[in-house]
């Protein structure tokens, strides 16, 4: 593993370690410790009504002061429980999807019970974070982290129905995203290739617009290259005639992409070298660590499995248009409307888009359900005579403890272990095992996309450039909020950051990679951003310095879920030896939701996870 010899301290969401230096750690806390200070110093917890995150721009996602003090027990720091000062029936632990739909489950069932929601960022929604820029006076939002409601008719049964009880008609979004906006507009998908690798920076327009062979000609490869290219992009050949189709998935599961390329369509290396980093957005994998199964039904650009291994039609037959301005943000806003309708006013999926939350009513004293953030749990115990379970939190730099009935840990499942201290060890094992996926989704406000309409293009890959890519926001129009107007109107660009550490592989590559994530300043982030920018777009005259209005870094250390379905995942004979299905068992009052106990990063599993862990405490 990386950074072997730097290790000082112990990475709670992997169960191995992370060097966090000793000069680093203790500024980082210093500066928590400052920023926490000015939140509030109410004793009853409730925010000011100037209170409103959603605003802020700079370090955002696991922001600084969201995360020192589960570093600082991970690395040894002991908490004691507190006096008791406040009884609730439910203690939810995490405010993301997860917490709020378990707590949105428990309360239907028994509707005057008392919720507390601990949250240890500055706002609820989890990795659905919601932000917004002012631009020259317009108002545009952007999606910081969970993004869409994937193939939303795939949904068990339990979140189609959660959805539709908060409001969300799916089938609305076939108005409100305009899905003829790139027709229209003539953009389409363009190539940044790189010096080191292609031997020169060469920009090329209209991936999958143009004919195949038009684009080859520009590409800067070898004319083997250029006819591989066209060949795989456009054959119909079958590269596995002698097998049926089970005998192909059962090969083609246990040979990554890469080796497809390489021994079944027989392609030059400069094409695998093309698509090395292709899916890392998605998978969070170079294409040597993905199945080429996955492939299969992936809608992505990604040649030469079609006629080998035909879709299934278990995703993206429906289109990727059920997105709102903020992503699944509005999905948490949606929830906390019904948990605490005072802190998100309206009755409509269309205009939660442009409310402005009061956080002031998230944990007033009188609220039967509260939502309590900046508070990081540290340690939870069943006591051994009451039946309850104790639940200590850190807010403020302060020690509070709670007393409950039951208790759900809707938080990254690999802090369990340090948090419930009395876990089995077979199930502290099994938690540990759910490495979470680093990433960034980076946020750059401009005051047009001229530019980019200049160029045609609505979407830049870099085939080796810190971004994996630039893109447009999406073309949504919602509830008086419209996302892309003319080329002259402000818009929203994201573009994503995943480490990749080609010598290091399987779920070591994310260890290694939050470390990355975490040490990465704000500066390195924006200069990446501007350097890129002028690479895409300096034919037209694009000037970072006076062509960006504002940056949202949104760093995720500990990103999606872990991916159980990667080239290296041993063959299980049964869902109980799965490490995430033995490590989500309730112990005592302890129950455990969050994507991590589905081991699958999306929304559905999310709730499908809080709906299971309120049935155990129900039935």
């Amino acid at each position: 593993m990386i950074y072997k010899d730097k290790i000082t301290r112990r990475d709670f969401l992997s169960g191995t370690q992370i060097a966090i230096g000793a000069a680093i750690y203790p500024t980082m806390l210093s500066a928590c410790s400052k920023t926490s200070s000015k939140l509030n110093n109410h004793t009853n917890f409730q925010l000011p009504e100037t209170y409103y995150p959603p605003q802020k721009i700079g370090l955002r996602g696991s922001h600084d002061g969201s995360w020192e003090t589960m570093h600082s027990r991970v690395s040894g720091r002991d908490f004691q429980h507190q006096k008791i000062l406040e009884e609730y029936d439910l203690v939810i632990v995490g405010g993301g999807i997860s917490g709020l739909s378990a707590a949105y489950f428990f309360q239907k069932e028994q509707p005057n019970s008392k919720i507390l929601i601990i949250e240890n960022h500055d706002d609820f929604g989890g990795h659905a974070k919601r932000n917004e820029f002012n631009i020259g006076g317009d108002l545009r939002i952007g999606y910081g982290g969970t993004e869409a409601i994937d193939t939303p008719s795939a949904y068990n049964p339990e979140s189609i129905k959660l959805l539709s009880e908060i409001g969300i008609k799916t089938e609305k979004f076939y108005n409100y995203f305009d899905q003829d906006f790139w027709a229209r507009n003539k953009l389409s998908k363009s190539i940044v290739f790189d010096k080191e690798t292609f031997g020169e920076d060469k920009i090329v327009f209209g991936y999958g617009s143009r004919s195949w062979e038009d684009f080859a000609e520009d590409m800067p490869v070898s004319d083997k290259a250029k006819s591989d290219f066209v060949r795989v992009h456009t054959s119909k050949e079958d590269y596995l005639p002698n097998l049926n189709l089970k005998e192909k998935y059962e090969l083609l599961r246990q040979v990554s992409y890469e080796d497809y390329l390489r021994n079944y369509c027989k392609v030059d290396e400069q094409i695998i070298n093309i698509y090395k980093r292709w899916g890392m957005s998605f998978w969070c994998v170079g294409i040597d660590e993905i199945p080429t199964t996955l492939i299969q039904d992936y809608d992505g650009g990604m040649p030469g499995v079609t006629h080998t291994l035909p879709r299934t039609g278990h995703r993206n037959d429906e289109p990727y248009i059920f997105h709102f301005p903020d992503g699944n943000a509005s999905i948490a806003r949606l929830l906390v409307r019904k948990l605490i309708p005072l802190a998100m006013p309206g009755s409509t999926m269309e205009d939660v888009v442009l409310t402005r939350a009061n956080y002031s009513e998230l944990d007033r004293t009188d609220n039967n359900i509260k939502i309590r953030l900046n508070s990081t749990a540290v340690k939870i115990t069943n006591t051994e005579n009451e039946g309850a379970v104790l639940t200590t939190y850190v807010l403020n730099n302060k020690t509070h403890s709670v007393k409950s009935k039951k208790c759900i840990l809707a938080c990254y499942n690999s802090a369990i272990p340090y948090i419930c201290p009395e876990i089995p060890e077979t199930q502290k094992k099994a938690l540990s095992y759910n490495v979470k996926a680093p990433l960034v989704y980076t946020k750059v406000a401009v005051p047009n996309w001229t530019h980019f309409e200049q160029l045609k293009t609505d979407f830049v890959y870099y085939t080796s450039g810190f971004y994996k890519q630039v893109e447009f926001a999406y073309p949504i129009e919602i509830g008086g909020y419209k996302a892309i107007g003319k080329s002259d109107s402000p818009m929203v660009l994201h573009m994503c950051h995943v480490p990749w550490i080609p010598d290091v592989k399987g779920s070591d590559q994310w260890r290694a990679g939050r470390y990355s994530v975490l040490t990465t300043t704000f500066q390195q982030y924006e200069n990446h951003v501007k350097k890129q920018l002028l690479q895409a777009l300096g034919s037209t005259g694009f000037n970072p310095d006076k062509d960006i209005s504002a940056i949202t870094v949104n760093r995720w250390p500990h990103g999606y879920a872990y991916s159980p379905d990667l080239i290296w995942e041993p063959h299980y004979n049964d869902d109980s030896e799965k490490p995430w299905v033995i490590g989500r068992r309730p112990f005592g009052g302890i129950h455990i939701a969050n994507s991590d106990a589905g081991a699958s990063a999306d929304t559905n599993t999310a709730i499908s996870q809080a709906f299971r862990a309120v049935q155990e405490i129900l039935n």
